[in-house]
């Protein structure tokens, strides 16, 4: 254990000055007074900088809030806290010990007391050791105490799913485990403006959140975000693009690999209705079946593997709501039931081409 923490600590943050997604060795400082310039001009952002900014409004706003976990007063591996021990207090931004079960367990217990708790997971792939006090504990909080006590303040920050380099233990995705938590809440956004809303929404929700953010597009994904303090519901899908032939449900960073299959799929005819889930648990059913209602068909794709995956969650349901309308049989397109692998990530991965032909062979049935 010891040994595989030091190694995860100096891939990522280690001195060959490399991280992920930047094009080039320039150092965390540049990055930073980077984010910072744009803040303040109020110029396009990326991911990681939304995060940013919404964690310094969170803090702004409620002296409740507390923002913790592995290396956060320093700016964390991916830059999301950098500036906000300086300008809050490590009082109330602070770094914790390497131990994911004492990290969420601090969390409980302080958003117990009536905080606003924000802990970070450095990796995803390490949440798996605080599995026991997230859905042992967290989500059955209030139910356990007849509504008596909650820990409603607590949100779960991780970073989540494929990099292009990060091999067994930087790339997985395991949103479906914590779908299967009546009690908490489960939210991940495609892009830095969702990104933003979504996260304040959660801090502020009366109900434990885990908040899986995609890492691809900490620095990838770029567009306008409102300076101001503002919110996007949960539990509300959005219909990014409107079709008639097919339904294309995702979440997280596989909705711009949908987007793209779907403009290639209007060039041989096929009219694709896109969704983004956001919000996994509880998650948006009446949405996605009036869409399924309309074309007919639907298709799903996640990272995470096929097998278990919180697509078959959504087929089960869709088929159960749906299936005198339903064309065709419900497509998934996902991870392989495999670990994730290194060198062969890219055969791994629900890519354009694995979605464009689910498509075809789904409107073709």
């Amino acid at each position: 254990m010891g040994l595989r923490r030091f190694g995860r600590l100096v891939k990522w943050v280690g001195g060959n000055g490399r991280r992920p997604f930047s094009t080039s060795s320039s150092s965390s400082s540049s990055c930073d007074e980077m984010m910072v310039q744009q803040i303040a001009s109020g110029k396009s952002l990326n991911l990681y900088s939304a995060i940013n900014q919404a964690l310094h409004i969170a803090l702004e706003t409620d002296p409740r809030t507390y923002v913790f976990g592995e290396d956060v007063s320093f700016g964390g591996v991916f830059r999301c806290t950098t500036g906000l021990a300086d300008q809050f207090g490590k009082q109330r931004v602070f770094n914790t010990p390497l131990c994911e079960q004492g990290i969420v367990g601090f969390g409980i217990g302080l958003a117990a007391m009536g905080n606003r708790a924000v802990a970070e997971i450095q990796f995803a792939d390490y949440i798996f050791p605080a599995f026991d006090q997230i859905v042992n504990e967290a989500a059955k909080f209030r139910y356990r105490s007849g509504n008596q006590f909650n820990c409603g303040g607590l949100t779960i920050r991780s970073p989540y799913g494929a990099v292009g380099h990060g091999g067994h233990y930087h790339s997985q995705s395991p949103e479906a485990f914590f779908c299967h938590a009546p009690g908490i809440k489960v939210v991940i956004p495609r892009s830095p403006r969702q990104a933003k809303g979504l996260l304040l929404s959660c801090i502020r929700d009366p109900n434990p959140v885990v908040f899986f953010e995609p890492k691809w597009l900490y620095r990838l994904s770029v567009e306008e975000v409102p300076e101001h303090d503002y919110m996007l519901p949960l539990s509300e899908a959005e219909i990014i693009q409107e079709g008639n032939d097919i339904t294309l449900v995702g979440w997280g960073a596989q909705l711009s690999i949908m987007e793209q299959a779907c403009k290639d799929a209007e060039k041989d005819g096929i009219s694709c209705e896109l969704i983004d889930l956001r919000t996994l648990l509880p998650w948006d059913k009446e949405t996605v079946e009036a869409s399924v209602r309309k074309t007919g068909r639907l298709l799903i794709s996640h990272e995470a593997p096929v097998t278990g995956g919180f697509g078959a969650e959504i087929s089960a349901s869709i088929v159960e709501r749906c299936f005198l309308r339903l064309e065709a049989p419900v497509a998934r397109v996902c991870g392989l039931d495999t670990p994730f692998p290194l060198v062969f990530e890219p055969f791994y991965m629900p890519n354009k081409n694995k979605i464009l032909d689910a498509i075809k062979s789904t409107v073709n049935y």
